[in-house]
């Protein structure tokens, strides 16, 4: 089994505004890395929107109508002042849910060992009635909730390395026993949740770093916090928040990480997935603002995923 790419030209025409740092430049430089010979065995599919039915596994209807309802026509409309709509953003929303819904069926179906979906807008910190921070609807709690409701899968698992903290998906997360969630990011930092005694029912595990960590204080989070917790939580499909600006090149933040720390990670929750789930991850594109950066590491993340 190979490792799917689900994306869709959709996902380049949600246009924040010319200074926005979430642009389309960055689906771009992710999608020219991955055009490189090496993954030529990519199995690129197109990714479907999702159903409102989806959606509202995570989001209210009332929310969901909200957010599809403020798409402009023309110009731009923002939901504050980070989180902003233009006429085909919509479209580009439910095109990223929709990869992300697709790709667990995939796995969960066998169909491939893993999946990674190159999509925007991301999605982890939009709440179940609050799009912010660059996020429309919750792409990796939306996938999650359909590995459980139609694939049965009882235990899932959500572990977010982006370096800012993923609240939505906490918010989602916290109150559900079936779910695990787990984040590394950079703490003060928007959205100044996070702390390390935010822990849901015991199913939440917050590993604030310090501005300015780097491969070290990242990986001892990891190997000493994190893992062990996924471990014991024994996930039948681990879901990957895979945001790339706790790279050091990011200018969105002050974290000191290198491509090789992104491969690393994602080498630690394959073997953990590999213990408990046949091999199940599914990824998902969340944030990273340097495109350099961006693209080599998320080269470094599906790299290993091929080789999974």
């Amino acid at each position: 089994m190979t490792t799917l790419l689900f994306t869709h030209p959709a996902c380049l025409e949600h246009d924040p505004g010319g200074h926005h740092p979430e642009s389309p430049a960055r689906l771009r430089a992710v999608l020219r890395a991955l055009a490189e010979p090496e993954f030529d065995r990519l199995d690129r599919r197109e990714a479907p929107p999702a159903d409102i039915e989806d959606l509202l596994r995570v989001h209210p209807r009332r929310h969901v109508e909200r957010i599809l309802d403020a798409v402009p026509k023309e110009g731009h409309a923002a939901l504050d002042a980070d989180t902003v709509l233009s006429p085909q953003s919509g479209r580009a929303a439910l095109r990223a849910a929709g990869a992300v819904v697709a790709a667990v069926d995939a796995v969960a179906r066998g169909e491939a060992a893993n999946a990674f979906c190159a999509v925007r807008p991301p999605g982890h910190h939009a709440e179940p009635q609050r799009a912010m921070g660059f996020c429309l609807f919750n792409n990796a709690a939306i996938g999650a909730l359909r590995a459980r409701e139609v694939h049965g899968l009882a235990r899932v698992a959500i572990v977010d390395f982006d370096v800012h903290h993923g609240n939505g998906t906490q918010a989602i997360v916290e109150e559900d026993a079936s779910l695990f969630y787990a984040s590394t990011h950079q703490s003060p930092l928007y959205p100044g949740t996070g702390a390390a005694d935010e822990v849901g029912l015991g199913n939440v595990v917050n590993a604030p770093l310090r501005p300015m960590a780097g491969s070290i204080q990242f990986r001892a989070a990891m190997t000493g916090h994190i893992l062990p917790a996924l471990d014991a939580f024994a996930p039948e499909l681990v879901v990957i928040s895979a945001g790339f600006d706790a790279h050091r090149a990011d200018p969105l933040a002050q974290l000191m990480l290198e491509e090789a720390d992104y491969a690393w990670a994602t080498e630690r929750l394959v073997e953990i997935a590999a213990r408990h789930a046949d091999g199940r991850v599914v990824s998902t594109l969340e944030g990273g603002y340097d495109l350099a950066a961006l693209g080599a590491s998320a080269a470094a993340h599906v790299r290993v995923l091929l080789s999974a």
